[in-house]
């Protein structure tokens, strides 16, 4: 079976996979030992539900619908959402005068990169779509 390894993505916020377990106690109990396996270790298999990705990654970022030949599919995406952060060197040299000139520029901010793509169709998981 088809197994994506979770990623650590700012949409679930300061949740953890154990937190979110406790949360759903419940229905995790319920769930066959391999499913148990691949949501404490953050993955997720096709045939997934909802329940148990969320559990495994937490909140998608954005939820988008896809209209295919079998119908409508649901597309839970994640980012990786993190600080960016740049250098830059410059010189620079003046003649008759001998003016020279240096600087460094550091940039920093936030930046949403795209993940991982989650294709539910018919309440389960059809298709794990993942970034490289």
């Amino acid at each position: 079976m088809l197994a994506v390894l979770g990623l650590a993505v700012a949409a679930a916020g300061c949740s953890t996979v154990d937190s979110r377990m406790q949360s759903h106690r419940a229905a995790f109990d319920s769930w066959p030992a391999e499913v148990q396996r691949n949501v404490r270790a953050g993955r997720i298999t096709l045939g997934f539900t909802p329940e148990m990705v969320r559990v495994a990654l937490g909140d998608p970022g954005q939820v988008r619908t896809r209209s295919t030949k079998e119908g409508q599919a649901e597309v839970w995406v994640y980012y990786n959402s993190g600080p960016r952060f740049s250098l830059g060197v410059g010189m620079g040299m003046a003649t008759r005068g001998g003016a020279y000139a240096g600087g460094v520029g550091v940039g920093e901010g936030y930046r949403d990169e795209e993940v991982l793509r989650v294709i539910f169709e018919g309440g389960k998981v059809s298709a794990i779509e993942s970034t490289k």
